[in-house]
């Protein structure tokens, strides 16, 4: 160790003084120090072992004693008798083994006591040091076996620069499952020199820096974001098949079995709680019932395209036919997305993680910014190959679409009575029922805004600052029309045509100036339940509230009106 042993009794005292008293405590000191690596900048970190029943505090504390960080961690024997436990009981899933747990384990079977040696010992003969290492150097087996699948996908993908980064980080893996075969347990990959210095295998180390040293070199121009920037080379992912396959060959001399050499053993599989649901040309993808993806054309195309558990490269192949360019960036997003996943023919789900980084799982991406959100056909998208995140829940999404198109059902019976009353100089009845018309289309803006719940129809106009400032304009319309007067033929015509001329206004801003003339003809009418059951049956799945009690009666019909002849 880089401290004496006086030293590091000064040190435990002086931090012990800083303790409230009265417990008595064995205590070893764990982490790097004591692993034999370490600088003047480490931590000294004491571990407090107690025979009591209540639990102490998990959270350390951190002081500073003689210009040393000093970490204090408590735990009851009984606390450290579980986790060791636990890895036991887990050692047959390394998959599922918390990383955490595996770390607070490994430090507390190669710590070195300081005090109380007898309950250090006795907690370290729980857990035999012969038998950690075989769990740990499976765990990290299990782990680069996953990160190499998941490059092997990836560069079938054509996402190049991502494979060899998967790569890399399976590189480390198989080489730490290697070293903790042999003792070197540490879990933190940044003494990883120092533990191949002491394995004592030079032609392994410097087999493996040669590897890392290649996986630092550009393997080609793919962004990952889905596009790329045009400048991609052959030679980019022939250099990162080179890699992969120099660090399979690698990984099997290391001893690490049922490595990917075959991409045709990938699968593409349905996702847990993703359901796809389309409104005319859009394709709208639900994640875990709560977030709703909006794809463009050319992401749709090839989501529509994807025949689930069949081979990867087959799957690739048909996105290619729909005559997409490079399907295989926009199926990588689909992966990141959590959207579909993949799977290895007799090896489960691939599920590539990283040690010290952030918990696996689907990518979330920030929000669309599209405005307005949606349109009575389908969410607004920023292009033809966007995988958009609605900002707002499945639920709120979908009820902003039923209302969307219920009010401009409202909108055209509206019109079509304030016809009928201007042609029997009803002018009380056509002063209201076009009022009804603009509330309608109002609520059809905010809607598509994404506004829901909606503000009371009397509130609408004033609450126009919800809403973009390029809306501004149609508030003041509203304001004008809301105020107008008839008392006769001139100011019913006049009325019409303004009100007309708004209709457009807002069906424009929300996409839906091709909404079907509803009370037009049984055409039309035929039309607007086709699209009122498009958007009905999304809302139903999300249980999200219907904008009239009738609606379940056409979703039940599949969009046909319930007293149809057959």
């Amino acid at each position: 160790m880089i401290l004496s042993e006086d030293r590091l009794q000064d040190l435990l005292d002086k931090s012990l003084a800083e303790l409230p008293p009265g417990t008595e405590w064995a205590v070893a000191l764990e982490g790097s120090i004591a692993e034999g690596f370490g600088n003047p900048s480490s931590d000294i970190d004491f571990l407090l072992v107690g025979r009591f029943d209540d639990d102490p505090p998990t959270m350390p504390s951190l002081l500073f004693v003689d210009g040393r960080r000093v970490e204090i961690r408590t735990r009851s024997l009984r606390q450290l008798a579980d986790q060791l436990r636990a890895v036991e009981e887990g050692a047959e899933r390394p998959g599922r083994l918390s990383e955490d747990l595996l770390n607070r384990c490994q430090r507390v079977l190669h710590s070195h006591p300081l005090r109380g040696h007898a309950l250090v010992e006795e907690v370290k003969a729980m857990l035999p040091v012969a038998r950690f290492r075989r769990i740990a150097a499976d765990w990290w087996a299990h782990r680069a076996r996953q990160s190499l699948r998941h490059a092997t996908a990836l560069l079938c993908l054509g996402e190049s620069d991502e494979a060899v980064d998967w790569t890399r980080a399976a590189l480390v893996q198989s080489v730490k499952s290697w070293a903790a075969g042999l003792g070197e347990t540490y879990l933190e990959p940044k003494w990883l020199s120092m533990q191949l210095d002491r394995a004592g295998r030079v032609d392994i180390r410097d087999r493996y820096w040669a590897l890392e040293a290649a996986a630092l070199q550009p393997a080609g121009t793919h962004t990952g974001t889905g596009t790329h920037t045009g400048t991609g080379t052959d030679a980019g992912t022939d250099a990162a098949q080179a890699l992969l396959t120099a660090c399979l060959d690698f990984a099997e001399d290391l001893g690490l079995t049922d490595v990917p050499r075959r991409p045709e053993r990938l699968t593409v599989r349905r996702a847990a709680g993703v359901t796809t649901w389309q409104t005319g040309e859009r394709v709208h993808v639900v994640r875990g019932g709560r977030e709703v993806f909006a794809l463009g054309p050319d992401a749709g195309a090839v989501w529509r395209s994807l025949v689930l558990g069949r081979p990867l490269p087959r799957v690739l192949a048909e996105a290619a036919g729909t005559g997409v360019t490079e399907p295989g960036a926009l199926l990588a997003v689909f992966l990141r997305y959590g959207l579909i996943r993949l799977a290895w023919k007799g090896g489960g789900p691939v599920t590539p993680s990283l040690p010290l980084a952030a918990p696996p799982g689907p990518v979330t991406p920030p929000p669309s910014t599209a405005q307005p959100l949606l349109s009575v056909r389908g969410a607004a998208v920023g292009g033809p190959r966007a995988v958009d995140l609605m900002p707002v829940p499945a639920d709120r999404f979908a009820a902003a679409a039923m209302a969307l198109v219920w009010s401009n059902v409202v909108v055209e019976n509206a019109v079509e009575d304030l016809t009928g009353a201007l042609q029997r100089g009803q002018w009380r009845v056509a002063e209201l029922t076009a009022r009804r018309a603009v509330h309608a289309a109002l609520r059809a803006l905010f809607s598509a805004h994404g506004v829901n719940p909606l503000p009371a129809d009397s509130d609408l106009v004033r609450r126009m600052d919800l809403l973009p400032p390029a809306t501004r304009p149609i508030g003041v319309r509203a304001g004008e029309l809301l105020r107008c007067g008839v008392d006769c033929v001139k100011d019913g015509d006049a009325l019409l045509g303004e009100l007309r001329f708004f209709i457009d206004l807002v069906r424009g801003a929300v996409g839906a100036d091709s909404f079907p003339l509803s009370f037009d003809s049984a055409d039309t009418w035929r039309a607007t339940l086709r699209l009122g059951h498009d958007w009905l049956r999304i809302g139903a799945h999300l249980g999200a509230e219907l904008p009239i009690e009738e609606a379940r009666d056409l979703l039940a019909g599949n969009g046909a009106q319930p007293h149809q002849a057959l």
